[in-house]
């Protein structure tokens, strides 16, 4: 009897300790963890199925945020368009009253213009040979004449009105107009031949155009 225990127990010995017994029990292992991380997924699945359903209020929340945010875009920009409009508005606003300042004199100018001329032509009129000292008042009064003539254009350059004369210059229709065009002899065709009226500028602005004669080819 005791021979035939000794007998049973090496027998469970030997199959428990079976090469294939131990060769099976890592696929075993293995089946068995693949069982469970599949269980942890499936759960982390429903949760995040979960998270990404939103209730009724959480989605009229995000409707009126996304609504929120547009408008307020809309605003922004409106915003920015006003500022832009009303610092356009304001450097125009500026840069006509800075014309004004300057352009402002331009009729009392033109007005002032004709009495340079009447001067002009009272001096040029006056014959040089009778000035002399045997004929004193026209000497005094020619001298005052030029003096008067050259403090005009005094005031005239100080206010920024200047003269134009432009003889032997090159025919610019912005500051001449050109009253007839001739050919001459030794002169450039195109080139101004012979100012009958001079013209003024005020602040780079023509004021009035010098009246010429312009040469052409022959």
């Amino acid at each position: 009897m005791a021979s035939w225990c000794v007998r049973v127990v090496r027998q469970s010995y030997s199959v428990v300790a079976s090469p294939v017994v131990l060769r099976a029990s890592p696929r075993l292992l293995c089946t068995a963890a693949q069982k469970k991380s599949n269980g942890q997924n499936s759960e982390e699945d429903q949760s995040v199925a979960q998270k990404t359903e939103h209730s009724p209020g959480e989605t009229a929340w995000t409707e009126e945020k996304t609504k929120l945010e547009e408008q307020l875009k809309e605003m922004t920009d409106k915003y920015k368009r006003a500022l832009a409009d009303t610092e356009n508005l304001r450097q125009r606003s500026q840069k006509l009253v800075e014309e004004a300042k300057l352009y402002g004199i331009q009729g009392f100018c033109k007005d002032l213009l004709e009495v340079a001329d009447v001067l002009e032509k009272a001096t040029e009129s006056v014959p040089k040979e009778e000035i002399s000292p045997q004929n004193p008042h026209l000497k005094n009064l020619y001298e005052g004449l030029v003096l008067t003539e050259v403090q005009i254009h005094k005031v005239f350059t100080k206010h920024g009105l200047i003269k134009l004369n432009p003889t032997g210059a090159k025919f610019d229709p912005y500051e001449h107009e050109a009253l007839f065009h001739s050919p001459v002899e030794g002169k450039e065709p195109g080139t101004v031949a012979l100012v009958t009226k001079v013209g003024y500028k005020l602040h780079g602005r023509t004021l009035r155009p010098a009246l010429v004669g312009v040469v052409k080819a022959p």
